[in-house]
């Protein structure tokens, strides 16, 4: 009975699956294209032929959304990028640190091994002037004499290169470049780097290359400028020149306030701060001209003196003993107390100050708000710098601004670290 039924409900099925497709052949329905879900039991071959279909009804009906997929491929690629392109210059910048320091530990000993040999043979060259003085030996002479004339030949040398000053424009380097590899971890730490990044990045090591370049012959930095000038190792930045209407205030941390607070500090820092480098370091460079003329002159006298004395007359070897005597003295205060290094020291110590002042003024030249550094942020960073606190910072401003405002000159120096 029940067989009688599967084939009774089989031959009914048959007969509408034939008549459901005559209705199909009448109507004449267009193919459309063919949608499947996944199944897990589905075949390979059928799996492929699905991909194929649905790739090509893609590409007929939404080409644009390839484009919007490939764009914002593009868009995540370029973070990934900026931070290879960081990760390289902060390897450049490793070494770059690592090549300064082992310069500034070489010109160190340059200093110390010229500045001992030199003193070393004018001292041995004025007692054998003297000795011959008294016991007129040719030997002694002529040895005195070549002795004076090879110091002077060194100590022109030593005193055009200044091997103490180009030690502490190494120190500063080491410590500058330094400076950008920590600024540069800072940008990677805090993620999603940028193309500015990568390109501020470039311009502050190619600037740190300008201002305190490694090789000698034909980049050395002129050691006798005709004026003091502070040290430049930052790049010229550009600022927005378009001057956009800002009716809000207290936008990005900045206000009114901060902005003449800031104004103020940059104009005790001219007056005070600046001006007093400059005369410290335009008084060591008139001294260090002295010294570097003098002691090249006092032994070219004593090897002229030494070469002219006889038996006869014995005032050329006192002249000769006492501008050797003299020499070595010279020498010793110029490049013992490492008089170049400190003009070097000045002079950094005016870049630092006109680094501050480019900094202020080109973020007070920003018309756009929002994109100034934080104006809190700003204020901390220049108090830190200055070896103040914030609210010492505004306090200076404010006194600035009373004396300013009776015409009385204020007597305190911006910064408090050096």
């Amino acid at each position: 009975m029940s067989s009688l039924q599967i084939s009774a409900s089989f031959c009914s099925f048959s007969s509408s699956s034939s008549s459901v497709k005559k209705v199909n052949a009448a109507i004449n329905v267009p193919k459309l294209p063919r949608v499947h879900f996944s199944h897990p039991k589905m075949h390979s071959t059928s799996t492929t032929k699905l991909v194929r279909e649905l790739h090509g009804s893609i590409d007929a009906t939404v080409p644009s959304q390839l484009d919007v997929t490939s764009t914002s491929t593009q868009i995540y690629d370029d973070p990934y990028k900026a931070n290879i392109q960081l990760h390289a210059i902060l390897e450049a910048v490793s070494d770059r640190i690592e090549m300064h320091n082992n310069m500034g530990e070489q010109r160190n000993n340059w200093n110390t091994l010229l500045l001992n040999s030199i003193n070393m043979m004018t001292l041995t060259a004025t007692t054998m002037v003297g000795l011959n003085t008294a016991i007129d030996n040719s030997a002694l002479k002529l040895s005195s004499t070549l002795l004076f004339t090879a110091a002077t030949g060194m100590l022109l040398i030593m005193n055009k290169i200044q091997p103490s000053q180009l030690t502490e424009e190494q120190r500063n380097a080491t410590r500058l470049f330094k400076q950008l590899h920590n600024e540069i971890q800072t940008t990677l730490a805090v993620g999603n780097p940028t193309e500015e990044d990568v390109k501020n990045a470039m311009e502050k090591v190619l600037a740190l290359d300008k201002a305190y370049p490694l090789p000698l012959l034909g980049a050395m930095l002129e050691k006798f400028p005709s004026k003091f000038e502070p040290a430049v190792w930052w790049p010229q930045t550009k600022t927005n020149e378009v001057v956009k209407s800002q009716t809000k205030m207290n936008i990005n941390g900045w206000s009114p306030e901060l902005e003449t607070e800031m104004r103020q500090i940059v104009e005790v820092m001219k007056r005070k701060d600046v001006e007093e480098y400059e005369r410290l370091g335009n008084l060591v460079l008139k001294f260090n001209k002295t010294l570097a003329v003098s002691g090249p002159l006092l032994t070219g006298i004593a090897a002229l003196g030494s070469a002219l004395v006889s038996h006869g007359s014995s005032w050329p070897g006192i002249v000769a003993a006492m501008a050797g005597s003299l020499a070595a003295s010279m020498n010793a205060l110029e490049h013992g107390g490492q008089v170049g290094m400190v003009f070097e020291m000045y002079r950094n110590c005016g870049g630092f100050f006109k680094l501050l002042q480019d900094t202020i003024d080109t973020t007070l030249e920003e018309k756009d708000y929002e994109k100034r550094e934080n104006g809190e942020i700003f204020e901390m960073k220049m108090a830190m710098k200055l070896g103040r606190s914030v609210s010492q910072l505004r306090q200076l401003a404010s006194k600035s601004s009373a004396y300013d405002s009776e015409g009385i000159t204020l007597d305190e120096f911006a910064s408090k670290l050096f």
